[in-house]
């Protein structure tokens, strides 16, 4: 196991081996005494699984507030995203900046957000396969948001606003000058 540094120290990049045959491959895509191992300790609690059907779909940015706080472990299982965080912790160097990593089925990379982190995705392929873990079940009353299209954000999204798929709620989302954070 590979754990890659990012941008912004708490986002980890998580490359894994794959044992490829001529049937294919085999990947163990979670071991708890392993990941430990490597000075990643989580207590996933639930397992989630996204698809979407068309390219430039778009889910985030998102988080839940503590109590129901969310460390997430995201993988691609078919297609490939866009995949943002940003960090919404008040007080730290780094608010307000962000990662962006290219996730897809084809490499397996996977992607550990903490909280105290915004995160979100963006479809780059037509029905794509988002799974991901997490440490906090979801709570309806706890979950957040910070607006994806926020122009202090920055983030550079591969497709005009127009053409993104998204839900009534995340165009809702206030911008990051706005944001109620509950994380210090």
């Amino acid at each position: 196991m590979e754990v890659i540094a990012t941008a912004l120290p708490a986002i980890k990049l998580i490359r894994l081996p794959r044992f490829a045959d001529s049937r294919g491959f085999f990947s163990e895509t979670y071991n708890r005494e392993k990941w430990r191992e490597a000075g990643i300790v989580a207590d996933f609690v639930q397992d989630n699984h996204s698809y979407s059907a068309a390219s430039f779909t778009l889910r985030g940015l998102h988080f839940q507030a503590p109590p129901f706080a969310q460390t997430k472990l995201v993988r691609v299982a078919r297609g490939a995203v866009l995949d943002v965080v940003v960090d919404i912790r008040r007080g730290s160097a780094t608010f307000g900046r962000h990662v962006v990593v290219t996730l897809s089925a084809a490499t397996g990379d996977q992607l550990l957000v903490p909280t105290g982190f915004a995160h979100g995705f963006l479809t780059l392929e037509p029905d794509t396969e988002v799974v991901y873990k997490v440490t906090a079940h979801y709570s309806p009353v706890h979950d957040r948001g910070l607006l994806w299209s926020d122009p202090a954000l920055a983030i550079p999204w591969p497709a005009p606003s127009e053409t993104v798929v998204l839900s009534d709620k995340d165009r809702q989302w206030p911008p990051l000058a706005a944001l109620d954070s509950p994380f210090d």
